[in-house]
This record gives C-alpha cells, structure tokens and sequence, in this order.
C-alpha cells in the first residue's frame, strides 16, 4: 500500500490537504457543536439529555436528507466545474434548492404537530417525549434554513472553494454556543429555558448562516450566480439532478433512519437512561475523531468528479481513486490509535465525569467508545468509497445498495437480538452496532475494482 502511495509527487498531497484541510476544519466545527451541546445538555442532567437524545432520533433523519442533497449536488457541480459550465451549476443549485427545502419543511411541520407522538415511538419513557417534544418543534424548522446553507456550501466546495464553509460553519458555531449559553441556563437577563433554549439557539443560527449565504452568493466571483438560470433550471436539469442526486437522497435518508433506530433498540433496553447518554457522548466523540476521514471523502469526491469532467481515462480515474483511498485508510488506522490509547488516559478519567457518566453510564460509555474507535479504518474506507469515489463517478444506485445492506440486514437485526431479545452486555451491543462498516468494505472494494463505475453525469440524454 505505502509503495503505491509514494507513486503521487508531494504536489498531489499538498493540493489534496489544501482541498480536505478546510473541510476538516468545517466537519470539526460542526460536530464540536454538538458535542457542545450535549456538554450543555448533560449539566441539567441524565433525564434531559436522554430526552434530547431522543428527539435528536428524527432530527438526525432530517440530517441524513440535508446531506443527501448536498452529496447529491455535488456529484453534478464537481463534474460541471471540470467543465467550467456556470450556468449549469446555477441551474443544479435551483433544482436543490427547490426540492431540499420542500422535504425538510414538510418534516419539519410534522414535528411541530406531532413530537410526542412521533417521540413515543422512540422510547419506552413517556416521560423523555414530553420533556423533548418543546425541541423538536422547534430544531426541526431549523434544518429548512440548514438545507439551504449546506447546499450552497457544498456547490462551493466542488468547485475548489471550501474555506466558504469553513468560515459559515465557525461563525454559526460560535454563535449557536453563545446563545446556548444565554437561553438554557438564563444568562444575563434571558429567561432559562433549558433544552428549549437550545433549539431556539440553533434556529438563529442556521437562519444567520442563509443570510451570509444570500449576501456572498450575489458578489461572489468565482461562481457568480446566475439568477435567470437559478430560478428557471429546466425540465433538462431536473431530470439529470433527480437522476443522479435522488438515489444519493434515499441513500441518506435510509441511512439516516436505520441509524436512528440504534438509538430506538437502546431507547428500549431496560437501563435505557444510561445507555441513551452514553450514546450520546460517544457518538459526538467519535465523529470528532472521524472528521479528517470525512474531509478526506469530500476532497475525493471533488478530485475523482473534477477528474471525470475534465475527461481523464479510466485508468488515470482508476488510478486516482485507488490512491485516495488508500491514504485515507492509512489516515484512518492512525486515528484509531491514537484514539484507543485515549480512552484510559482522558476519556475515562476526565471527560465522561464532564457529562456525568458515571458508574454503569462510563462502563457503557467505554464499550461504545472502544469498539467505535477500533472500527475507524473500516469507517474510513467505506465513506471514501460510498461518498467519494463512487457518487463521484455517477454510481448512486450501488452506492445505495452497498451503504444501506449492511447497516439493515446485519447491523441493526443483531443489535436488536443482542440488546432487546438476549440483553447481552453492554460490549457485545457495543460491537453489534459497528457490524455494518466491516460488511461495507469488501462490496465496495470489489465493485471499484471493476471500474464500471465511472460516468459522465453532465452528458444529456440527447448526447448519448
């Protein structure tokens, strides 16, 4: 592996962090929020962070759709700025934008009718769904105004430009924890409005992050928005956009869902306060650390779509994607070491007492955590492959297919025997939920391998 590595000029590497970095950095911010928020979250208690830990189940569906439009989109942008094609990017974005917001509002209008019932569902604890129904009316309407910013990003990225969301994300962020600090505990003359205030903090700051993207949109240069095309895209577009970015959308949605009903099977199992906090605080770990992989996927997914429209040879494209994956699988071992040594030396000590996860909690806490951190190369490869690679080369049925298998007939079924029908301990459940990503890896290595993944998505149906 390291011998093909070393075939790439110090040049590729330094463009691939120049590309990654800033995504890195953007991924970073945004899953430090929640991280932040939980730690926000835990000081009211147990109680109050499982209930936003389940509200969160159909918010992070909601999550799930917010990035498959925006994966989506940049399947078509990243090959259209190979072109150079302006106008045809305008016309892409219109179309996101259009059905992104028309799905996460009608979501987010079932949540302010329906949270408890809908959070009943989630949990045995009727309690959890009263005391998180407040946030859910309010979060959902907040992903309307998230979809918009991160489509606008994401067409920013694929075309070489992500330090735009870098600096939205980290504003928003900033911003998010400062009202978080002033509405859940009541500072400085605001009412405490406990986990209601931090759905109102992130409201606000997902509707500040649409006017940044408003104002840089109308003065940017280097991808000017073309008003006439933005608004009237075109039958042609539409088909093209649904053809390519629609599987990518079920694809999330799908994902979203199957991991959402971990949280549902732990909501479930008799110590299901315990094991929801623990969750909680995991799962933000661990996508703290997992940020480099999904910056590393982004930029794959940028170069191998950039590569296509250009109009490369399948074997320089072959060859591109088989280095970009295996230096991320290489990133990714080493993350998963470092994180591993972790657990003793500051997860256990230090950070799980911060959130109050003591006792059973920290003994759960580590067994999710361990095995998580384990599972990071396997991680790492599949999100490369599905996310980078093969939605970069216009693959998004198999993508599909081989993102959402694994995760519904293996994962999730032994899960639900482990914790529900068994009540095996909390290490088996542990390793039953990364189950998926070890399945994932051998589908997509032998698909790519085959190299009939690999399509121009700007070309008409008329020019075929």
């Amino acid at each position: 592996m390291t011998k093909n590595l070393t075939r790439r000029g110090p040049e590729f590497y330094r463009y691939l962090w120049r590309l990654s970095l800033p995504m890195i950095l953007q991924n970073l911010i945004t899953f430090s929020l929640g991280l932040i928020d939980t730690f926000m979250v835990s000081r009211l208690g147990n109680t109050q962070m499982a209930a936003v830990t389940t509200a969160n189940v159909p918010v992070f569906l909601l999550i799930s759709i917010v990035f498959g439009a925006q994966s989506g989109l940049g399947i078509i942008v990243s090959q259209y700025w190979g072109k150079k094609d302006l106008t045809n990017i305008s016309r892409a974005l219109g179309v996101a934008s259009l059905l992104g917001t028309g799905l996460t509002l009608l979501l987010g209008i079932l949540f302010l009718l329906f949270p408890v019932p809908i959070m009943d569902l989630l949990s045995n604890n009727h309690e959890l769904s009263v005391l998180g129904a407040p946030y859910l009316r309010i979060i959902g309407f907040s992903y309307v105004f998230n979809m918009l910013s991160s489509i606008y990003v994401s067409a920013q990225r694929s075309v070489e430009n992500p330090h735009f969301g870098m600096k939205l994300f980290g504003f928003s962020t900033v911003l998010n924890t400062a009202l978080n600090y002033l509405l859940i505990y009541g500072k400085w003359g605001f009412p405490a409005l406990g986990i209601q205030g931090a759905a109102i903090a992130t409201l606000l700051a997902r509707i500040s992050e649409v006017i940044i993207c408003v104002v840089y949109a109308l003065r940017s240069k280097t991808m000017p928005l073309d008003l006439p095309a933005f608004f009237r895209p075109g039958k042609e577009m539409l088909r093209r956009f649904i053809k390519y970015s629609w599987p990518v959308l079920l694809n999330e949605t799908g994902w979203g869902l199957g991991n959402s009903l971990f949280t549902v099977i732990l909501g479930y199992t008799a110590n299901s306060v315990e094991f929801l906090a623990a969750y909680a605080v995991t799962g933000n770990l661990g996508r703290i650390f997992l940020v480099v992989c999904f910056g590393l996927g982004a930029a794959t997914a940028v170069m191998v779509g950039m590569a296509i429209g250009e109009g490369r040879s399948h074997d320089a494209v072959m060859e591109l994607s088989r280095t970009l994956l295996r230096f991320t699988t290489l990133v990714a071992v080493g993350l998963s070491v470092v994180s591993l040594l972790l657990v003793p030396l500051l997860f256990r000590p230090v950070i799980f007492p911060l959130f109050k996860l003591y006792g059973e909690s920290a003994v759960i806490a580590t067994a999710l955590a361990v095995t998580a951190f384990a599972s990071f190369p396997f991680h790492a490869y599949s999100i490369s492959a599905v996310t980078g690679v093969l939605r970069a080369g216009g693959e998004v049925t198999w993508a599909a297919v081989f993102d959402l298998l694994p995760l519904w007939l293996i994962a999730l079924p032994l899960t639900a025997l482990a914790a529900l029908v068994f009540r095996c301990n909390c290490w088996i459940i542990a390793m039953t939920i990364q189950a998926e990503c070890i399945f994932k890896v051998p589908l997509c290595y032998f698909h790519i391998k085959k190299a009939r993944w690999i399509h121009d998505v700007t070309v008409s149906r008329e020019e075929l």
